[in-house]
């Protein structure tokens, strides 16, 4: 069984393929072993626990009952007022609805890269199951899964406000909201969030603009009071640096007291080992762990061999998605990794960056047609996955469904790129 290329080709601009984004199509999803499909099922239970812990000790920074630095780390660069907004009695306890997690297919598991506060893919991962669950597919989350679990975040209905900065997506969230008010309930509706005023509708809403960007939302101070906003204005959710604070010395009993141990041992398993990027110059007799150096500048000289390491910056930043703030070591000059690591370590007090050990995807075989004359072929790839748990409104995670990237086995970053066959998930047959 598998998906006619006709047939996709026929509603693919509906969400989004067009001049710039010709991804591949594949006449069939990608097949995960039983174990994988089980890990994946049972992973946004852990990924709330972890999320809600970092909400906690975010809190308990602020209030002193933890380090000060935490806090002071995490709202580095932002904006007071929404500092202010987000340490809030209003927005305590308020944690994003939707986890998106980047997995990697490993030889063995998964490796988690990042933790999407703003996840688009959506509607394309809805659009691409509706596809393949009508060819007869067992699509993960079925041919309904995206559409119920959005429905779960705004069961009355409810608008979803766009920003220009993330136009790209709109097709795909129009498509969306579409296929919501198709199915019965609402309304659901799309919207201008540079345009919205707060007035005009007491309907919930869905925030689908990164919080960098609020300079262009005039509404945004009057949104960010809002505790039924998902996702909240919490730009601490939008940081990677927890994946590397997940790591740190100095928390290692915090996580221990916020995380109930299983829990916490299937985050540390995923999730590389990783380092803020900090140059305050340590003491003389100290080494950051695992690099075994004393400060930023010896890494630069480390050889490529060694430079098996991700620099990426954490967020609030234009650059913070689709891979244009991250550099790979050892795929860059030894110049190249040592001006990188001289501007992460210059940007520090403004927008902090991290490190992380670099997760080396295994390489899998799959079809896809050939854009130019529609014909079969294979290619040898690497895999990312997104899948989607959404949070009921009884604080549920339920497995909505799951994109996967492959991307041609040479490269060395993993995301929706032009080269890359998107496509879902199923489990393999027995």
């Amino acid at each position: 069984m598998g998906v006619e290329l006709d047939e996709l080709r026929a509603e693919a601009g509906a969400v989004g393929y067009r001049e710039g984004r010709e991804w591949l199509f594949s006449p069939e999803p990608l097949r995960l072993s039983g174990s994988d499909v089980a890990q994946l099922e049972r992973l946004g239970h852990p990924l709330r626990m972890f999320q809600q812990a970092c909400d906690r000790i975010y809190r308990r920074s602020v209030n002193g009952t933890l380090p000060r630095w935490i806090a002071e780390l995490l709202d580095a660069g932002k904006p007071a007022w929404m500092v202010g907004a987000q340490r809030s009695d209003a927005l305590r306890d308020v944690a994003p609805r939707v986890i998106r997690p980047d997995l990697l297919l490993m030889e063995e598991g998964f490796s988690l890269t990042e933790l999407d506060g703003v996840p688009g893919g959506m509607g394309l991962t809805g659009w691409l199951s509706k596809c393949y669950d009508a060819a007869g597919c067992e699509v993960l989350g079925g041919g309904t899964g995206i559409l119920e679990g959005f429905r779960s975040l705004l069961p009355e209905g409810g608008q979803v406000l766009i920003s220009e900065e993330a136009d790209e997506y709109r097709p795909e969230m129009e498509w969306l909201v579409a296929a919501l008010n198709d199915s019965g309930g609402g309304p659901w509706r799309t919207g201008s969030a540079e345009n919205f005023v707060p007035e005009s509708s007491d309907a919930a809403l869905y925030r689908f603009f990164e919080l960098f960007d609020w300079e262009s939302v005039p509404a945004a101070r009057v949104l960010a009071a809002r505790a039924d906003l998902t996702p909240p204005f919490k730009p601490h959710f939008e940081e990677k640096l927890w994946l590397a604070l997940l790591w740190s010395p100095a928390l290692h009993e915090v996580w221990e007291s916020e995380v109930r141990g299983n829990h916490l041992r299937r985050v540390q398993e995923l999730v590389p080992y990783g380092w803020i990027v900090d140059p305050t110059p340590l003491p003389p007799h100290a080494a950051l762990p695992r690099l075994e150096v004393n400060n930023w500048k010896q890494l630069a000289g480390f050889s490529q061999k060694m430079r098996r390491l991700a620099l990426k910056i954490s967020g609030f930043s234009g650059l913070a998605w689709g891979s244009r703030g991250v550099v790979i070591g050892h795929d860059v000059s030894k110049e190249e990794w040592a001006t990188a690591l001289e501007t992460a370590c210059a940007q520090f007090e403004s927008q902090p960056w991290i490190l992380q050990e670099f997760s080396e995807a295994k390489v899998i075989e799959h079809p896809y047609f050939n854009p130019e004359n529609g014909v079969v072929e294979t290619m040898r790839g690497r895999v990312r996955l997104c899948p989607y748990y959404f949070v009921d409104g009884d604080q549920k995670s339920h497995l909505g469904g799951c994109l996967a990237a492959i991307v041609p086995a040479d490269k060395k970053k993993i995301h929706g790129m032009r080269d890359a066959i998107l496509t879902v998930c199923e489990a393999e047959e027995e």
